[in-house]
């Protein structure tokens, strides 16, 4: 990084313009993109699922909380777990002030894991956090929407973000979006997986901007720097 390029200021807004039409074409791609992704065709929910929670037992029906839309954040959290997925956690230090502006546009919000809620509601109290965190321990969802594998089953291939693949555990992140239409049913328009959610997370998106990058390069694996964030030095 040292050894880069220092310019005059003329030269520097010169290339700033060049990189700028760059940046607003690259917006342009993304407004078409997010509107072919509202325009995907839904796929009705049948099963019923139902899921522990602060208010106790609740339908995926009543996790909406009487609005139109929901988006599901899969967490890792295995049952058999004692702390949740440090990389899903760094996710999750987004999401306690954005569920307020989400409920202004007919949005609600909840993250899913298969661990019991205590040990959800343990872990979020640890961490700070206070959006809502459902339970799956006792249903099918996570299995259903591809985010949880038996142990058998990670043995060999998974089906995960639409291909098979080796997966090295049996809870996988990634978001799901519902809706549900005012006869209360509810219907799947979205999921996204793996580099997918990487928009999610507004701490990447800082670190894009800075000279370094995320700097990930050299490391076992691209998030190998991540802790939780109660144990950085």
């Amino acid at each position: 990084m040292i050894n880069h390029s220092i310019v005059s200021k003329e030269a520097w807004v010169a290339a700033r313009k060049q990189l700028l039409q760059k940046e607003k074409e690259f917006t342009r791609l993304r407004d078409e993109l997010s509107r072919e992704r509202r325009e995907l065709p839904w796929e009705r929910v049948e099963k019923k699922y139902v899921f522990e929670t602060e208010s106790g037992s609740q339908s995926l029906g009543d996790l909406f909380e009487g609005r139109q839309q929901l988006v599901v954040y899969h967490f890792m959290f295995a049952p058999e777990w004692d702390t949740g997925c440090k990389s899903c956690s760094f996710w999750a230090d987004n999401f306690n002030g954005i569920v307020a502006h989400l409920n202004q546009r007919d949005v609600s919000f909840v993250a899913i894991s298969r661990a019991s809620w205590n040990k959800l509601h343990a872990f979020a109290r640890r961490m700070g956090w206070s959006f809502k965190w459902a339970s799956a321990g006792s249903n099918d969802f996570n299995f259903d929407y591809q985010v949880s594998f038996t142990a058998q089953q990670i043995e060999g291939e998974v089906e995960y973000n639409y291909g098979k693949r080796k997966f090295p555990a049996t809870d996988a992140p990634g978001v799901s979006v519902f809706v549900r239409d005012e006869q209360g049913n509810i219907f799947h328009t979205y999921s996204s997986f793996g580099r997918g959610i990487d928009m999610l997370n507004t701490a990447y998106h800082y670190l894009d901007l800075v000279p370094k990058g995320r700097d990930e390069e050299g490391l076992p694996y691209s998030m190998a720097w991540v802790k939780l964030h109660d144990l950085y030095a």
